[in-house]
């Protein structure tokens, strides 16, 4: 088993930085949007670092068969996406993931 951590890596697609958050087994949790310079994808961690603990800034989306959830900075800007999940359930263990996680975690550089 690993730690949890925040990877930062290029797209070689657009050559904009994102970052994704690893649970300790290795699944990715959280993806975050496309940042044009590293520092900006690096305060984005910052933000989610600061608003996972607090439930309130999870917005909950369901589907069929497919939960997700967004977490949002305090001004409501989504700052990062979650998987899909097949249950209700597996998103509320996401969410839990991320609370327990994200405010900790080190950041991989892959950049």
């Amino acid at each position: 088993m690993n730690n949890p951590k925040f990877q930062v890596f290029k797209s070689s697609a657009n050559s904009e930085y994102y970052y994704r958050l690893r649970a300790a087994n290795g699944e990715i949790i959280l993806n975050g949007e496309g940042y044009t310079t590293k520092q900006s994808c690096l305060n984005g961690i910052a933000s989610v670092k600061a608003n996972a603990p607090f439930d309130s800034r999870y917005d909950r989306r369901d589907g069929t068969y497919n939960y997700t959830f967004n977490l949002k900075a305090v001004n409501g800007e989504i700052i990062g996406r979650s998987e899909s999940y097949t249950t209700s359930t597996a998103r509320e263990n996401g969410i839990a993931a991320v609370k327990r996680d994200a405010p900790g975690a080190p950041i991989e550089d892959l950049a």
